[in-house]
């Protein structure tokens, strides 16, 4: 498979993290209270487009009801957090109509 090169961003690693025309920033790793970890990663697609790339080690009770819940709680928070973030990523109503014409 062979891909035309496409220039390196002024974020991203340029090194093994860049492949087939993907550019990836050096992770940005967290450690969160009660054990957790985050590792979040700004990346532009072949396509052109960019999006962060979000892993999350969180560690589960030792009772399945228990963690079954832990993860239906997770998964409302990534919900919302994904949903802030896109939203951010419009244009506010009041601004794209100050910029028209």
């Amino acid at each position: 498979m062979k891909r035309r090169a496409t220039p390196h961003t002024d974020w991203c690693a340029r090194d093994h993290r860049c492949n087939l025309a993907e550019h990836r920033a050096p992770s940005l790793t967290i450690h969160l209270d009660g054990g957790g970890v985050a590792v979040l990663t700004r990346v532009k697609s072949a396509s052109g487009r960019e999006h962060a790339d979000v892993t999350l080690s969180v560690p589960l009770a030792d009772s399945n009801p228990a963690a079954r819940r832990q993860l239906a709680g997770l998964l409302a928070d990534t919900r919302t957090m994904v949903g802030r973030a896109a939203a951010l990523a419009r244009p506010h109503p009041r601004h794209a109509a100050s910029t028209k014409g």
